[in-house]
């Protein structure tokens, strides 16, 4: 199997490269190019933008191809079967780590490997190659508005832990058809709100459920969770 030039979930290599070359006054030309498959169907914009300036300093072409959201897997399968298949994509978890492994070099010892203020996040192969590195660091939050939470009689000071956020959820919730609204809501109701609910929602319980068990994969199955609020799990 053909290994290919860079790497994997190395958008923030590319990306700092580029910034570093935005503030150049010196101008050389590299041989070779650049083919970004990109995750991110919000970034596409300003890559393409930053690839041309790239290309204007340092004489590398760049071509930042955005696969369609929901069909990067797919997108990245076709690209790798054709002769030009990306330099730079996206590796996210372990099982990818094991479908692309023999496509990644080695990241340890990269410039942008040496920046790294932690290791958290780096995925490696079974035989310890540092095959991704985190470029797109998310939290979990919860937005309030705080209007309606006043108009169901509280004040956001009054969340403090979990027994407070619940306490006042089930309330809000208990009161849906008098108050007008619900405790809680999806930014969205089209396919876009999909992810959310089955993959950024279930991946916080999941977590600490590998931490304690150990997991090095992901089991044939999950244990139950116990603690949700009005179907939201926590």
């Amino acid at each position: 199997m053909r290994k290919k030039l860079i790497v994997v979930g190395m958008c923030l290599a590319l990306g700092a490269s580029l910034l570093a070359g935005c503030g150049s006054s010196k101008k050389t030309s590299v041989k070779g190019s650049v083919y970004w498959l990109n995750f991110k169907p919000e970034a596409d914009q300003a890559l393409q933008d930053i690839a041309k300036v790239y290309k204007k300093e340092k004489g590398v072409d760049v071509k930042v191809v955005t696969a369609a959201s929901g069909t990067y897997d797919q997108t990245l399968t076709s690209e790798m079967d054709k002769s030009g298949a990306p330099t730079l994509f996206v590796v996210g978890n372990q099982a990818s780590v094991k479908t692309w492994s023999e496509y990644c070099v080695d990241l340890k010892g990269t410039e942008v490997y040496k920046d790294l203020t932690t290791d958290d996040f780096t995925l490696y192969d079974a035989d310890g190659k540092a095959c991704s590195i985190g470029y797109c660091y998310e939290s979990y939050g919860i937005i309030v508005n705080k209007t309606l939470l006043k108009k169901a009689g509280y004040e956001v000071t009054d969340i403090k832990d979990f027994d407070s956020l619940k306490k006042i959820a089930d309330d809000i919730h208990k009161r849906s058809k008098e108050l007008k609204f619900d405790a809680f809501t999806s930014s969205g109701m089209d396919d876009t709100s999909s992810w959310r609910f089955t993959g950024h929602l279930a991946n916080l319980p999941l977590y600490y459920e590998e931490k304690a068990d150990g997991w090095k994969e992901a089991p044939a199955e999950i244990k139950p969770i116990h603690r949700t609020l009005n179907g939201c799990f926590f």
